[in-house]
């Protein structure tokens, strides 16, 4: 019933620098998860045309077809997300590339 009062470590609340290499491995990761879910994309999509809808009622159509249409729309959303982030990634290493190297140095 009495929890001990847990106070964070200072370790947990140290921040970390951004670093180029940092960035691009960041950007690879969300480069190959954004490349996972447009070829899943593509799966699902080709599975979705090769398999019509069969029915006569209209209401059946209606709402099969807007299911799929949402399906494809999540997955090319998710797959748009992880691009984008994989490209600011890869423009923020850039940037701090270009901050090394303009950097005066103090030695």
């Amino acid at each position: 019933m009495n929890e001990p009062n847990v106070t964070p470590s200072a370790d947990t609340n140290a921040e970390v620098p951004p670093t180029p290499l940092r960035c691009i491995m960041g950007a690879a990761m969300s480069g190959g998860f954004g490349f996972a879910m447009y070829s899943l994309m593509i799966a699902i999509a080709t599975t979705f045309a090769s398999k019509p809808i069969h029915s006569d009622n209209p209401m059946v159509v209606n709402i099969g077809s807007a299911v799929r249409t949402l399906v494809v729309g999540v997955v090319a959303l998710g797959t748009g997300i992880f691009g984008i982030v994989a490209l600011g990634l890869l423009a923020l290493a850039v940037q701090l590339l270009l901050q090394q190297l303009t950097k005066p140095r103090n030695s």
